[in-house]
C-alpha cells in the first residue's frame, strides 16, 4: 500500500464516474432511469461475482461476517436505494443544474457524520483542500451551460429532495466505511449490489413497473451504454470509493472523489461538442489545484 493510496484511488473514483456519467446519460435516454437504474446492479454483480472468484476463489461474499452483512446491507439500501431514488424525483422537480449544486454537500455530510460517528477530525490542511475543492466544483456549476430543460416553475420540495439526497449518499459511504472494516473493498461493493438491487426490485413491484424492465432488455444500443457505465460506475466506481473510504479521512475521499463534474468536461467538449466558458474553465484550474492540496498532503 502506498502513501495517500485512499485519496488516489479517490480520484480514480471520479475519473471511473465521469465515464459512467456520461454512459448512463445516453442509456437512460434510451431505456428509462427505472430500467437503467436495476440493469446496472445485475451487470455490476455479475462482473463482481467473476473477479472475487478469480481474486478470492468466492462468487459471493460468503466469507463476510454478520456485522459486515448487516452493515454493509443497510449501506446499499441507504445508497443505491434511497440516495438514488431522492436523486432522481430532485431531477424532475427542480432540474439537473440545481440538483448537482446541491450534491456537492455530500462532503460537507460525509465529514460531519464521520467526525461525530467514527471520530474523525480533519486538519486544518485537510480543510483547505476541501474548500478550495468545493470552491471550483461549485463555479463549474454554477456557469455551467444548461445541457437538459429544466422545470420552468420549481418545486420547493425539490431542494428537500436534493438534501435529502446528498445526506443519502454520505450516510451510504459512512456506514459502508463502519461496515466494512479491512473487509474486501469489492467483496462489499457486492454486499451493497446484493441490497440494491433487491430494494429497487421491491419498489418496482409495488409499483407495478415490471414492463419497463422487460422493454428496456429489446434495446441493444441502450443496453450496451449500460454495461459500459456499469463496469466504470457500480463495479470500478464503488469499490474503489470503498477503498477510498477505507484508507483515507472519508470527508477527504468524499471531496475528491466530487470532482466529476470538472473531469466531465473534457469528454463533453470533445465527444458532445459542449462549449466551455472561461468562468468554467478557471473553476475547474481552482478544483483541480484543491485535490493537488489533499493529495500532497
Amino acid at each position: 500500500m502506498t502513501a495517500n493510496s485512499g485519496e488516489i484511488a479517490a480520484f480514480a473514483t471520479a475519473c471511473c464516474w465521469s465515464v459512467s456519467s456520461l454512459a448512463f446519460e445516453q442509456a437512460s435516454k434510451r431505456l428509462g432511469s427505472l430500467a437503467v437504474n436495476v440493469i446496472r446492479l445485475v451487470f455490476a454483480f455479475g462482473f463482481l461475482a467473476i473477479l472475487n472468484y478469480f481474486r478470492r476463489g468466492l462468487i459471493i461474499p460468503s466469507d463476510a461476517s454478520d456485522f459486515q452483512w448487516q452493515w454493509l446491507f443497510l449501506s446499499g439500501i441507504v445508497g443505491f436505494v434511497a440516495g438514488d431514488l431522492l436523486l432522481l424525483k430532485t431531477y424532475m422537480l427542480i432540474g439537473s443544474r440545481i440538483a448537482m449544486l446541491l450534491m456537492t454537500l455530500v462532503p460537507a455530510f460525509t465529514a460531519l457524520i464521520s467526525w461525530v460517528f467514527l471520530g474523525e477530525i480533519l486538519g486544518w490542511s485537510e480543510l483547505a483542500g476541501m474548500t478550495v475543492t468545493f470552491g471550483g466544483i461549485f463555479l463549474v456549476l454554477w456557469f455551467r451551460r444548461r445541457k437538459t430543460p429544466e422545470p420552468e416553475k420549481r418545486n420547493p420540495l425539490g431542494y428537500l429532495y436534493g438534501v435529502g439526497a446528498a445526506l443519502g449518499q454520505a450516510a451510504g459511504l459512512i456506514l459502508s466505511k463502519y461496515g466494512m472494516g479491512d473487509y474486501d473493498a469489492f467483496a462489499a461493493t457486492q454486499i451493497r449490489i446484493i441490497a440494491g438491487f433487491g430494494g429497487c426490485m421491491a419498489l418496482i413491484f409495488v409499483m407495478r413497473k415490471t414492463h419497463y424492465i422487460f422493454q428496456a432488455l429489446r434495446d441493444s444500443r441502450g443496453l450496451s451504454f449500460t454495461l459500459l457505465g456499469s463496469v466504470f460506475g457500480p463495479f470500478l466506481g464503488v469499490s474503489l470509493s470503498l477503498y477510498a473510504v477505507q484508507h483515507a479521512l472519508a470527508g477527504v475521499a468524499s471531496t475528491i472523489m466530487a470532482i466529476v463534474p470538472v473531469l466531465i468536461i473534457i469528454p463533453s467538449v470533445l465527444l458532445l461538442k459542449e462549449k466551455v466558458t472561461l468562468r468554467e474553465v478557471i473553476g475547474a484550474v481552482i478544483s483541480v489545484g484543491g485535490v493537488a492540496v489533499l493529495l500532497l498532503i
